[in-house]
Parts: C-alpha cells; sequence; structure tokens
C-alpha cells in the first residue's frame, strides 16, 4: 500500500499546511525559552549587604554618598580584597547611639576597628535593584542561597520525570492531546506561580511546569517532523530551535523592560493560552493514527492536508487499508528501547549524546561567567552565538547528511575546549575566541541530535523514545554546576579538560548510527531495525489503476498489490512476464495482465510495489 511519504509527495510535502503548522509550533518553542532559561532574570542576584538600623539616619546627618556610608559601616569580604563588603555579615553596634562621629564611626564606638564584632544579617538586606526578583523578595541570599539552586533543580527534575511520562502518554494516547494538555497544564501553573504567596509554593508550581513543558516542547517537534516529507524534516527541525534561539531574544528585551519578576513571569506564560487555539487548527498526526491502525482518521487527515496545501489527493490514494489492518494496535513501551539490537545501540548512544549536549553547552555557559558583566547583553551575546550554528546545519545536513557534520562538531567543540584549557592567560582573546567556537560547535551537536532523534525510532515509539533520551539532558543540566564549580576548585582548567574528553568520545559514538539523509521515517520496530542496511534513497513507488468492463473478471476487483522489477520508461511502456503495458491496450488486454501478475506474486526479488484495483467502468485506464 502506499506510505505517508508516498501521499505526501503528492498533496505536498511542505505545503500551506506544512508552513501554518510550523509557524504555530515555532511559537511554542519560543514560548519554552523562559522556563529553560528564565532563572537567569527570574532570579537576578544584585549587590547586597545587611541592612543595619540607624544607619541610614546616620548616612543622612552625616551627608555621606553611598560609598562612604558602605565603607564607614559595612565589613570587608575577607579573601576578596580590599573593596569588596561583604554580604553575609554586619558589625554588632548600636548606630543609634549618640556621638558617633562621622569621620570615623567605628573608633568613636568601640575604640579599634579591628576588635568590631560580626553578626549575620538578622534585619535582611538591602539590595542594589530597581526591581525585584525571586533573590530579592524571599532573601535567598547567604544560608538560603542553596534555596535558588533547588528552585532549578526542580525545573530540570520535572524535565526528567515528564521526559518519561509524556512521552509515554504521546505515543500511547496522541500527539496533538498530549500537546494540548502540557499547554493548559504549564500556563496555569505559570499564573499560580506569579501569584504564589511564599517560595515554597513558588518552587510547586516551578516543578508543575518543568513536568509539561519540556515534554510538549518536544512532542511538537515530534508533530511537525511527522507532518512534512523526509525532504524538509531537517529544515523544520532546525527552524523549530531557531524559534527557541528568538525567544532568547524576545525574553533579554521583556526582561530588561519588565525587572520586576512577577509581571515578568505574567507576561511571558499569558501567551500560553492562546496557543490552546491549535485544537482548531492542529489535526493529529496521521504517522500516528496510521500506527494506530486508525485509518479511517488518518485518512481524513491527510485529505485535510490536502484541502490546505490546495491540492487534490490522486484517485489510486484514496485507502490506507493494509492486510494488518485488523491486528492489535502497537503500544509503546520502555522495554521496546533496548529489546532489540539496533534500537538498543541507538538508545545509548543518543543518550549519552544528549549529555555530552547539555554538560557541554550548560558548562562553557558557566565556566566563562557569562553572568560577570552586564547580564542583559552577556545573555544577549550568547544567544546570537546560536544562529550561525543553525545556518551552517542548513546548508550542510542536506548536502552532507547527519552523521558527519554531527561528529565534526563534537570534535569541534572539543577540541575547542581543550585548546583553550591548555592556551596560557596572557592570550585573553584568543581564549574566549576558542570558547566561543567551542559554544557554537555543540550547539550544532543540539540541533543535530533534535533532528536524528525522531528519525531513528518507529512511529508508536517515536515520542517516548525523544523524550527518554534527553532525559539524560536533564540529568546533565543537574550535575554540571557541582562538574564545573568543585574541579575549578582543584584546576580552574580542569572542567574544560573534561568537556574535551566527553566531546571528543561523543564525535566517535554518533558515527556507529546509521545515515537518515533522504530516507524515510521508520513505521515499525522491522523498520527501525534495518535503517542501517537502506544504504539508497528510496525507491519511486508507482500505482497503477486499472479500470475493468462491469462484466468482464469480477474476480479481480479485490486485488490489492503485486511487486515487480523496475523497468526503464515505464512512463510509455513496461514489460513483465512477457506482456507489453501501454496505454492504448484493450479491456481484454488489462484483464490478462492482472491475471498475468497475480500469478508472479510470489516473486522475492522484487523492488517496488504496484497498486492495482479494479471499478466498474467500460474505459480502462492506467
Amino acid at each position: 500500500m502506499p506510505t505517508l511519504d508516498d501521499i505526501l509527495e503528492q498533496i505536498g510535502e511542505f505545503g500551506f499546511f506544512q508552513k501554518k503548522t510550523l509557524f504555530v509550533l515555532c511559537l511554542l518553542s519560543a514560548a519554552f525559552t523562559p522556563i529553560y532559561v528564565g532563572v537567569i532574570f527570574f532570579g537576578l542576584t544584585p549587590e547586597h549587604h545587611c541592612f543595619s538600623p540607624g544607619v541610614a539616619e546616620l548616612s543622612q546627618r552625616c551627608g555621606w554618598s553611598l560609598e562612604e556610608q558602605l565603607n564607614h559601616t559595612v565589613p570587608e569580604w575577607h579573601g576578596h580584597g580590599v573593596g569588596f563588603n561583604s554580604r553575609c555579615r554586619r558589625y554588632e553596634v548600636d548606630w543609634n547611639a549618640t556621638g558617633i562621629s562621622c569621620t570615623d564611626p567605628l573608633y568613636s564606638l568601640m575604640g579599634n576597628r579591628t576588635t568590631v564584632p560580626l553578626d549575620i544579617c538578622q534585619d535582611g538586606w538591602v539590595y542594589d535593584s530597581p526591581g525585584t526578583s525571586l533573590v530579592t523578595e524571599f532573601n535567598l541570599v547567604c544560608e538560603d542561597s542553596w534555596k535558588l539552586d533547588l528552585f532549578q533543580s526542580c525545573v530540570n527534575a520535572g524535565f526528567f520525570i515528564g521526559s518519561m511520562s509524556i512521552g509515554y502518554i504521546a505515543d500511547r494516547f496522541g500527539r496533538k492531546l498530549c500537546l494540548l494538555a502540557t499547554i493548559f497544564i504549564n500556563a496555569v501553573s505559570g499564573v499560580l506561580m506569579a501569584l504564589a504567596p511564599n517560595y515554597t509554593w513558588t518552587v510547586i508550581f516551578r516543578l508543575l511546569q518543568g513536568l509539561v513543558s519540556k515534554g510538549g516542547w518536544l512532542t511538537g517537534y515530534v508533530l511537525i517532523a511527522e507532518f512534512v516529507g523526509s525532504t524538509y524534516r531537517r529544515a523544520v527541525g532546525i527552524t523549530y530551535q531557531l524559534a527557541f534561539s528568538l525567544g532568547l531574544l524576545v525574553l533579554t528585551a521583556l526582561a530588561y523592560v519588565i525587572p520586576h519578576w512577577r509581571w515578568l513571569q505574567l507576561t511571558v506564560t499569558l501567551p500560553n493560552f492562546f496557543l490552546l487555539l491549535t485544537y482548531w487548527c492542529l489535526p493529529e498526526s496521521p504517522r500516528w493514527l496510521i500506527a494506530q491502525k486508525q485509518n479511517d482518521k488518518a485518512m481524513e487527515v491527510i485529505k485535510y492536508i490536502a484541502k490546505g496545501n490546495k491540492k487534490k489527493l490522486p484517485l489510486s490514494f484514496q485507502s490506507l487499508s493494509s492486510e494488518d489492518e485488523d491486528g492489535e494496535k502497537l503500544k509503546p513501551s520502555f522495554l521496546d528501547l533496548v529489546r532489540t539490537t539496533q534500537i538498543r545501540k541507538y538508545t545509548f548512544i543518543l543518550m549519552y549524546s544528549w549529555f555530552t549536549s547539555s554538560v557541554l553547552y550548560q558548562g562553557l555557559i558557566m565556566h566563562m561567567g557569562i553572568a560577570a558583566g552586564n547580564v542583559y547583553l552577556d545573555f544577549l551575546y550568547s544567544a546570537l552565538v546560536e544562529f550561525p550554528a543553525a545556518f551552517i546545519l542548513m546548508l550542510t545536513l542536506d548536502r552532507i547528511g547527519r552523521r558527519y557534520p554531527w561528529s565534526a562538531a563534537n570534535l569541534i567543540a572539543g577540541g575547542a575546549c581543550l585548546l583553550a584549557a591548555l592556551m596560557p592567560d596572557t592570550l585573553y582573546w584568543l581564549k574566549m575566541a576558542s570558547a566561543c567556537l567551542g559554544r557554537m560547535g555543540i550547539t550544532m551537536c543540539y540541533e543535530i541530535i533534535c533532528v536524528v532523534n525522531p528519525e531513528l525510532y518507529p512511529t508508536f515509539l517515536r515520542n517516548l523514545g525523544v523524550l527518554v533520551c534527553s532525559s539524560l539532558c536533564d540529568l546533565g543540566g543537574i550535575i554540571t554546576p557541582f562538574l564545573v564549580y568543585r574541579l575549578a576548585e582543584l584546576w580552574h582548567e580542569l572542567p574544560l579538560v573534561i568537556f574535551a574528553v566527553i566531546s571528543l568520545i561523543n564525535g566517535g559514538l554518533v558515527l556507529l548510527l546509521p545515515e537518515m539523509k533522504g530516507k524515510s521515517l521508520p513505521e515499525t520496530i522491522e523498520d527501525a531495525e534495518n535503517l542501517h542496511r537502506q544504504e539508497r534513497k528510496k525507491e519511486k513507488t508507482i500505482y497503477l489503476h486499472v479500470l475493468t468492463s462491469e462484466t468482464a473478471h469480477k474476480d479481480h476487483r479485490s486485488i490489492e498489490a503485486v511487486h515487480f522489477r523496475p523497468w526503464n520508461h515505464l512512463d510509455s511502456v513496461a514489460m513483465f512476464g512477457g506482456i507489453k503495458l501501454a496505454p492504448e491496450s484493450s479491456t481484454s488486454c488489462y484483464v490478462g495482465m492482472v491475471s498475468a501478475l497475480m500469478a508472479t506474486v510470489e516473486d522475492r526479488n522484487c523492488a517496488q510495489k504496484v497498486r492495482l484495483k479494479t471499478t466498474a467502468t467500460s474505459r480502462p485506464s492506467i
């Protein structure tokens, strides 16, 4: 029978319908950005020091500037040199006492500055920030600074758990239902987070967002990949990720304009409610429907796509009936990811690749100290790096394939990290250029794995396979801060050496995966197991629509399909079993041809399929 890829060639592999769907899903991709990296702005930690009662009044009486006030009333931060004020300690003195000198207040109070006792910040902190963040509102500094790490760890933990559950739901109950459910839960929990009365409820609602948001983002990725033909999978995959990069730019602008975290959270969350309107314009994946033996519904979706592309579905493609139409529906299972040899190999390599991409992507940002200067400019620069990587892949993936650019990107990232680690600090700009090259290389790896991962799994297992493999990305995100900061205490460049080693290993492992350039998406376990044997592109399938007279050979009306060897000049004449097939043949000739073809169905060396159907009419045609 004709595959969905064959039908898409007739009704449009990337027509108006697919473009409209890609645009809608790109909005979903951009909306995921604040959840993935929003902690940079939501958890912004400004300069701060302990609040000491009476200091403000004393400063006003003495006419001190802010710098003079800090020098007189805030102790130094030991271990950070002169000029660094302590953030977590204050002088244990009474600043409301009378007779305090404006030139040397500590000497007038204690007599010796070095003997002034220090105390913790019992009355809170003073923050040097025009806006608010989680840190300033809930005082997540000093002894409570770990709570900000917990806030982000809950998001990654939600990603990890959601990758398992959302993937199963999408493969079991459909892409559309899963997508709409995750959008709704994400939107509601995002609004509740903006209204949360305390830190505990903020973390709970953030965890809920993590549970559904990444799963929804990857489900949207799988959905658009299943709507387009194999020729356009690479383009839509990279475009979908470019929307995420554009979301980084939009988030930076919004965070700069809206410095208060609650209003910023509402601003980036409310658009998710509009994405629920996709219920009326986004159909279910026809590939998933076919895998679930719901061929009638799949045909309705195909006709809807054809109508959206202003194409007419050919008569010979009006049916999706198959021999196993009444067979058992395929249900996804975690064991299917490791049960067979090739899929098990795909799963383990993809898991390691996701882990590597996450560790290097986030680790390089941390190691470069991206938040050391202007957080808005630093974040903007890091986002701009991703665009050249995307355009390079646009030019190479369809010309060279997936494996070799992927391996090269890993080698570039690993080599750049190793070069930056061994380069002396005196060559600062060259060192920074190497780090940026490594960031570009690992960004390319991220984008390629998002393209390849859905291509290697059969339809009924695709979403689960993507989400389970990508869960290692979340595990990498959890351990990366410890990997960077703890190893840097031993040797500042040691994290870069570790990054280089795991990236170079990944560059070799990805070469063990099959090349998916120009290949159809696998529909069954058997298809996925045989991907490494498909060295040639998918053969063109030729469908013949045979019409016979009302009275001649009614027994042949149930013919479904036969196989034959491909012949040259099929458009004008074809030879099979000694019979010449030509447009001018008579009705009886067609009937004889059908009989001859039925007798050769057992030929196992055939390479292409022919769809034969008979219809009651007096005019024959092919």
